[in-house]
């Protein structure tokens, strides 16, 4: 019997990375996917998600939103502009969106209008958001916490924090995401993922980035993504196949896949 498909939730499979062996990658991704969410990152590259997922429209689904580092100074108009475009088509998610303290702290307020737009369109949409907090994970729940009136859902997109932030991100009834990282020797999420809700977990890889042991340094992609569910597997106790099942059925549930 064939191993169950896993939901990549989080991949970028549109960036120039992938400019030249794309259909290999896909190909790869669909032996080990039953779906791709795409979350968009700026103005520019919407066009590319849109193509992609018109291209492969039975596995790549499309999300639009503004990352925080693609945040301009005045981010009023590109919001503006990629709002109107939430009735164009059919979307599954809002983001990527959320705050980043990593790469740039100067834009900051910038960053929460851009975020709280987002939340408006998540809860007028009816769309889950897909939330980036780089060395901002406190700064991002604090903001959800404030705009959680019961309308609010959907996931921290690479969540590498503590069992403290896993609960609270849980409490506000978000789910996890959870990529290569754990597969990091160093990395604390095996512990943190004994001790939280499997309902709430979701499998990502955010390739072409942060790609798993063993692929350390090289480029992330999809069909990696069971190297994930197998350190799951080992935190859980369980087999790989029932990590797939798991965070397969999460997502459809989050993301309302069909």
């Amino acid at each position: 019997m064939a191993s169950p498909k896993i939901i990549d939730t989080h991949t970028h499979i549109f960036v120039e990375e992938f400019s030249a062996d794309r259909n290999q990658i896909i190909t790869r991704a669909s032996e080990v996917c039953r779906a791709l969410i795409l979350p968009n990152i700026d103005e520019e590259s919407i066009a590319q998600v849109e193509a992609v997922c018109g291209q492969w429209p039975d596995l790549c689904f499309p999300a639009l939103g503004l990352h925080p580092s693609s945040v301009p100074e005045e981010p009023g108009d590109v919001l503006n502009r990629m709002e109107a475009l939430l009735q164009s088509r059919k979307w599954y998610g809002i983001g990527e969106t959320g705050l980043d303290l990593y790469w740039d702290k100067s834009t900051l307020s910038q960053q929460v209008v851009s975020l709280n737009r987002h939340c408006d369109w998540a809860i007028e949409y009816d769309l889950p958001l897909i939330l980036h907090s780089r060395e901002a994970t406190s700064e991002t729940i604090s903001l959800i916490r404030e705009r959680q009136d019961g309308k609010l859902n959907g996931v921290f997109h690479c969540f590498t924090g503590t069992l403290a932030e896993a609960e609270a991100i849980l409490d506000l009834g978000f789910y996890l995401g959870i990529g290569g990282v754990i597969t990091y020797p160093k990395s604390e999420l095996k512990n943190v993922l004994k001790a939280v809700d499997q309902t709430r977990i979701v499998l990502e890889t955010d390739s072409p980035w942060l790609p798993p042991v063993p692929y350390r340094g090289k480029r992330n992609e999809s069909s990696y993504i069971r190297h994930v569910a197998e350190a799951i597997a080992l935190s859980w106790h369980v087999s790989t196949d029932e990590v797939a099942e798991i965070t397969s059925r999460n997502a459809l549930e989050l993301f309302r896949l069909p």
